[in-house]
Order: C-alpha cells, then sequence, then structure tokens
C-alpha cells in the first residue's frame, strides 16, 4: 500500500513537471482528487506572487534596450457590456508606454457567447505566428477554449497569456506562459461575507447564473455553498443567463413573477446584473429585491451610485493590464522564473451603503490606467 501510494505520488509529479509554465509540482491537498485544475499556490514558488504584486502595484521602472515594437494579439470578447477588457487593454498599452517598451497590437473582438468566432480567431492568429511575439486570449469559457488555448500555446513563436481565468489544467498537453486573473472563489467568499453580516442569516436568494463551467461554478456556486453554510441562506431559483444582459434580464422576471419572496438575486458578471436591474427598475421593486453583480465595472458604480445594485465584489481592474505589460518586461530581462504561473490581483467588496469618497478612492485605485469614468 505504501509502494502504491509513493508511485501515484511520483507519477503525479512528473506529470506536473512535464507541463511548460508549471513551477512547482502540484502540491497535495485535501480536495486534490475533486478537481482537474492546479490551484495558485500548486503552481507559484513561495512568494512569487507577492513580490511580483509589489512591482504591480508600484511605480513603472523604464526598460532600456529595445528598438523594435513587440507584436500583441488580443483574443477577448471585448464587444460586451463588461469594461473589463476595454480597461485592461488602456492599462496594459499605457503601462508598457511606461516601461519604454513600444508595441503593436492586432484586436480581435467577440462577445462571450461567440465560442466558434474565437475559434476562427484563433485559426488566423496561428496561421500568422511569425508576426506575433505575445498572444492575450480572454477565453469564452475554459473548458469550451480548452483546445484553443492550448494550440495556442503548443506555438513556439509567441508566449500565450490568458486573461480571466487562473486554472490551469492538469490534463493539458501544452500550457500557457502565465494567467492574469482575480479570484472569483475570494470575491464569491467576500461578497457571501459580507451579505450575511450587513443581512443576517435566513435569507431566500436567487442567482442569475452564466455559462457552465469554471468561472460560474467558482462565482455562484461556491457563493450559494457560503451563504447556504454559513447563513443558512435558502436558494430558490436558478437562472442561466449565458453572462448577457438579456439573460439577466429574463431571471429577474422570472424571479419576481414566480419568487416574490427572494430578498437577494445574485449575478455572475456584469451584463447579467445590469439585465436585471432594469428589469427590477421597471418592476418598481429594487427596495425589495437586493441586486448584486460582479467585479465593480464602471458600469456597476453608476448602478452603486444610483443605488439600484446593492453590491459587487470590485477588482482593482487595471491590475491585470499592468501585470500582462510588467509579464513582457520580465520575458524581454529574461527574468522568466520571477514571473508567477498564476497572477491574482486585488479584490474587494463595495456596496450603495458606502459613502461617496470611500467609493471614489477604491475607483481611483482601480482604473489608474484606464481612468476614472465614474463620479460620484
Amino acid at each position: 500500500m505504501i509502494l502504491s501510494r509513493m508511485f501515484f505520488l511520483w507519477l503525479g509529479m512528473l506529470i506536473a513537471l512535464s507541463l511548460p509554465t508549471i513551477t512547482l509540482a502540484g502540491i497535495p491537498l485535501t480536495d486534490e482528487d475533486d478537481r482537474d485544475y492546479w490551484l495558485p499556490q500548486q503552481v507559484n514558488a513561495p512568494g512569487i506572487l507577492e513580490a511580483f504584486q509589489q512591482t504591480v502595484s508600484s511605480k513603472s521602472e523604464p526598460y532600456n534596450g529595445l528598438s523594435k515594437p513587440v507584436r500583441i494579439a488580443l483574443i477577448y470578447p471585448s464587444a460586451d457590456v463588461s469594461d473589463f477588457w476595454t480597461r485592461n487593454y488602456l492599462a496594459l498599452t499605457r503601462r508598457l508606454d511606461e516601461l519604454n517598451i513600444p508595441f503593436t497590437t492586432q484586436e480581435f473582438s467577440s462577445k462571450q457567447i461567440e465560442h466558434s468566432l474565437q475559434t476562427n480567431y484563433t485559426d488566423e492568429v496561428i496561421q500568422l505566428a511569425e508576426t506575433f511575439d505575445y498572444v492575450i486570449f480572454g477565453p469564452s469559457e475554459l473548458d469550451v477554449q480548452a483546445e484553443n488555448i492550448q494550440r495556442l500555446s503548443a506555438v513556439p513563436n509567441f508566449n500565450t497569456f490568458i486573461w480571466a481565468f487562473h486554472t490551469p489544467k492538469k490534463e493539458w498537453s501544452h500550457s500557457p506562459k502565465a494567467w492574469f486573473d482575480f479570484s472569483s472563489s475570494m470575491g464569491a467568499k467576500a461578497l457571501c461575507d459580507y451579505l450575511i453580516t450587513h443581512l443576517g442569516k435566513g435569507i431566500l436568494f436567487a442567482m442569475n447564473r452564466g455559462i457552465p463551467g469554471i468561472t460560474d461554478d467558482q462565482r455562484s456556486q461556491e457563493f450559494a455553498d457560503c451563504a447556504e453554510s454559513k447563513g443558512l441562506w435558502l436558494n430558490v431559483y436558478e437562472h442561466f443567463g449565458q453572462y448577457q444582459e438579456k439573460g439577466g434580464n429574463d431571471g429577474a422576471k422570472l424571479i419576481l413573477k414566480n419568487f416574490p419572496e427572494t430578498t437577494v438575486l445574485h449575478n455572475a458578471n456584469t451584463a447579467m446584473a445590469i439585465g436585471a436591474v432594469k428589469a427590477v427598475e421597471v418592476a418598481h421593486e429594487l427596495n425589495r429585491l437586493l441586486i448584486t453583480g460582479w467585479g465593480g465595472t464602471a458600469k456597476e458604480l453608476e448602478k452603486i451610485h444610483e443605488g439600484s445594485l446593492y453590491a459587487t465584489p470590485m477588482r482593482m481592474g487595471d491590475d491585470v493590464g499592468v501585470a500582462t505589460a510588467e509579464a513582457i518586461k520580465y520575458v524581454l530581462e529574461e527574468r522568466d522564473k520571477e514571473l508567477p504561473t498564476v497572477y491574482l490581483g486585488r479584490i474587494t467588496v463595495i456596496s450603495r451603503s458606502m459613502n461617496d469618497e470611500e467609493i471614489r478612492q477604491l475607483a481611483n485605485e482601480a482604473f489608474r490606467y484606464s481612468g476614472q469614468t465614474v463620479s460620484p
């Protein structure tokens, strides 16, 4: 039995070491067999994320000696309501300017539900492989785009970075250079704790979920598990809104009609939150059904200021773009070993109970490069 356990432990370590960007063999955890992906602490060397976060949070230090521009392709769902993609594009490019790194970009934009379009873009970028040094891919959903991510990661001409996900798959044959994201699990826990603290126990809630997969599992299912176990909340209804505004609007209407006793409506992204707010506004039920969002985008900040959105886990949004620019600099400086495989930005909860100055300070830090467009 002991020899058998040692064999499987050795085999797991061997598989982990074979992944190109995994810096550590998967560190065994108690729920290891329940997951098909590595956690950040399993793939980042001790202290490397904290050290890199210090770089991201600090003033830029210019890079010298680059004569020709780095060439960047971006495949991402920037055509959706969420400003996450546009803001991080601005943060990326403005930080590169500060770093004195010349660059060119080519954007391949889609909506989050346009999975096939991202495949077409992947085909195009691979065909043009020699014209790019870096490819930034924001998948429509991780499992749906798993093959495309591996195809991009297998191309030797460029480094592949992933935006908006942070769960390297254990079985992948080719893995990206690095992942840049905010922890949906941490956001779910933060929102859960905040709501239980401010609303109490025994609340009836419903959810507008996104697309089945890792992101929705973390944002929605982990929120539900936390609310039910910690707050003894009861989940009365779940609607899959596909991360679309109409989906959030439809879900809210169904909940208002069929579950009028519901107190909180959880939304797994900005688009669905905005759709839900519109439906509840029309029904004049904003004081009865409390709407939560996800991400702390500019649209969500506006709704919080208006009082129509109750709370949201707010990302320090520009962290992802800034971190990506710094990662490019690290690669140019041949400091790859100092680059975390998984980078996680900062996140906190804001709500309509906060005063204008508190929200303004958080927004100024979150959007320090992409610009503060909300004036509470």
